[in-house]
C-alpha cells in the first residue's frame, strides 16, 4: 500500500495508518476521514500506460491506487470493468451527440455499491475480520451480502422495513443475518453504528469507514480510461466539435466534461471526486471532469448546502420513491459537496416524475434498465439540458448506478401495465388498431 496516514475532513487533523480505526476522535461519528497516499512513489509503480497492459479488468487493475495490500485480498468474484456506451440514438435525439452511459447496473450485485464492498472484504480478510456489518436502503447490503458470501466471511445487514423485497430477497439468498428496522434508514445507520462499537465487527458503511470511497473512486478511474480507449477508436466522431484538440501523450486519459451521478448519502460523488484528485495529482489526466450531483425534491438536504453554499447540512424528512437515495441525514455530505465544488460542479433537483420517466427513456431508447435512484442521473441531465447547464458541445457521461429488477413496481410505474387480451387473434388486431401499430 502507499498510503501516508489519515486527514479529518472536518478539521484537517492527520493520523498515521492504524492509529485511528474508523473516524477522527476530536468529532465522533461525523469527522470523516480521508486516505492519504504517496503519489510519487504510486507514479513510480503504475501509469496509464501500464494499467493499459494488465489483462485484469476488475477494479484489481487499480491495486496501486486501492487501500489494499494485494488484490489477491479482493474477492474472487470480479468487480468493475462495467461498460460505457455511446449511446447515439438518444444523444442524437436531444441535440447531445457525445452523450454516453456506465452502466454499473451490470456488477455482480446489479449495482455500483459493489466496488466499496470489495475493498471493504479486502481490508477485512487482511485484518483477519470474520463479520462484516452495514447499513443500507437495499444496494450496499445485497452487495455486501453478496461479496461475504464468496469469501466465506459473516454478514449482519441493518435495513429500514420498507427496503424493497427484491433487495431483501438477495440479503437472504447470500446468507446475510438481516435485521430489518422498524424505522428509517437513517435509525438503521445509526443502530449499525451502536452494534459496530459494542461487537467489534468491521464497519462497511462509506459514510463512516474512510476505506470504502476508495473502492467507489475506481469508477472515476474506469470512466477515464475508457472513455480515452473509445475516443483513440472513433476520434473523428467523438472530436469533430474540437478542430483544435491534438492526441496527448499515450500515458494521459482524456476524461469526460461532466459527469452525472444521483446522490444520497453523498459517498459515491464523494468517492468520484476522491479518484478525480488523485489522477489530477498523478498527472494521469488532461482536466477534471466537472461532477453533476443528482438529488431528489424529496430528499435535498446536500442540494441545499450547495445551494446556498456553506457545508452546513440541515437533515430533512425524506419522501421519494427513489429508495436508494433517500436520505435524510446525509453521511458524507462535505466530501460530496467539495467533489462538486472541486471541479466546478453543480446539483440538481429533480422530482419523483421525471425519475419515472427518465426510467422508461433509458429502457426505450438506450436499452439500459435503471432503478430509480440511478435513472434521476439521466434525470438531472434532462433538467440541466432544459436549464442551459450543460453545452450540447460538451461530451456527458450518465453513471447508472444499479439495475431496475431491483424496484420492479417503479419500473412498471413508470411504463404502464401489460395489455390483458384474449387468447384469439382478433382480440391480437384489435389492440393493434386501437393502438396505431399497424401492420
Amino acid at each position: 500500500m502507499y498510503i501516508t496516514g489519515l486527514r479529518c475532513t472536518l478539521c484537517g487533523a492527520e493520523y498515521a495508518l492504524g492509529e485511528v480505526e474508523y473516524v477522527c476522535p476530536k468529532h465522533g461519528d461525523e469527522g470523516i476521514l480521508d486516505v492519504l497516499y504517496d503519489y510519487e512513489a504510486i507514479a513510480r509503480a503504475a501509469s496509464p500506460a501500464r494499467i493499459a497492459q494488465d489483462k485484469d479488468v476488475s477494479i484489481g487493475r487499480y491495486e496501486a491506487v486501492l487501500p489494499i495490500r494485494s488484490r489477491a485480498s479482493l474477492p474472487p468474484i470480479p468487480v468493475g470493468g462495467t461498460p460505457l456506451y455511446h449511446a447515439r440514438r438518444l444523444g442524437e435525439r436531444l441535440g447531445f451527440p457525445h452523450l454516453y452511459i456506465k452502466d454499473d447496473g451490470r456488477n455482480p450485485s446489479a449495482s455500483f455499491k459493489d466496488r466499496a464492498s470489495a475493498v471493504g472484504v479486502a481490508r477485512a480478510r487482511e485484518l483477519g475480520k470474520n463479520t462484516i456489518t452495514g447499513a443500507s436502503t437495499g444496494n450496499a447490503a445485497a452487495s455486501l451480502a453478496l461479496l461475504t458470501a464468496s469469501v466465506g466471511i459473516r454478514s449482519i445487514i441493518f435495513v429500514p422495513h420498507t427496503a424493497p423485497q427484491a433487495k431483501i430477497a438477495q440479503l437472504l439468498i447470500h446468507g446475510a443475518t438481516v435485521l430489518a428496522v422498524r424505522g428509517s434508514y437513517d435509525q438503521a445507520y445509526d443502530l449499525c453504528l451502536e452494534a459496530t462499537k459494542a461487537f467489534g465487527w468491521y464497519n462497511r458503511n462509506t459514510g463512516y469507514n474512510p476505506f470504502l470511497s476508495e473502492g467507489k473512486k475506481s469508477a472515476a478511474f474506469e470512466i477515464a480510461e475508457q472513455f480515452t480507449a473509445l475516443q483513440r477508436l472513433d476520434l473523428p466522431a467523438l472530436f469533430g466539435h474540437r478542430g483544435d484538440w491534438v492526441r496527448g501523450p499515450e500515458d494521459v486519459w482524456e476524461p469526460p466534461d461532466r459527469i452525472f451521478v444521483s446522490v444520497g448519502d453523498g459517498c459515491i460523488i464523494g468517492g468520484l471526486g476522491k479518484g478525480i484528485r488523485d489522477m489530477a495529482a498523478l498527472g494521469w489526466i488532461t482536466h477534471k471532469p466537472r461532477l453533476m450531483g443528482v438529488q431528489a425534491e424529496g430528499s435535498a438536504a446536500i442540494y441545499n448546502a450547495w445551494k446556498r453554499g456553506d457545508e452546513h447540512i440541515a437533515p430533512v424528512t425524506p419522501t421519494t420513491l427513489a429508495d436508494s437515495i433517500s436520505v435524510g441525514k446525509p453521511r458524507d455530505a462535505i466530501k460530496a459537496l467539495r467533489a462538486v465544488r472541486d471541479t466546478e460542479g453543480a446539483m440538481v433537483l429533480v422530482s419523483d416524475e421525471e425519475i419515472l420517466e427518465a426510467m422508461r427513456i433509458l429502457g426505450q431508447e438506450a436499452a439500459v434498465f435503471a432503478e430509480p435512484a440511478a435513472a434521476a442521473a439521466f434525470a438531472g441531465f434532462l433538467r440541466a439540458r432544459e436549464e442551459g447547464l450543460v453545452s450540447p458541445s460538451e461530451r456527458v457521461v450518465i453513471l447508472v448506478t444499479g439495475n431496475g429488477l431491483k424496484d420492479i413496481q417503479a419500473a412498471i410505474r413508470a411504463t404502464g401495465e401489460p395489455y390483458l387480451i384474449e387468447p384469439h387473434l382478433d382480440a391480437v388486431r384489435d389492440t393493434v388498431t386501437r393502438l396505431g401499430l399497424g401492420t
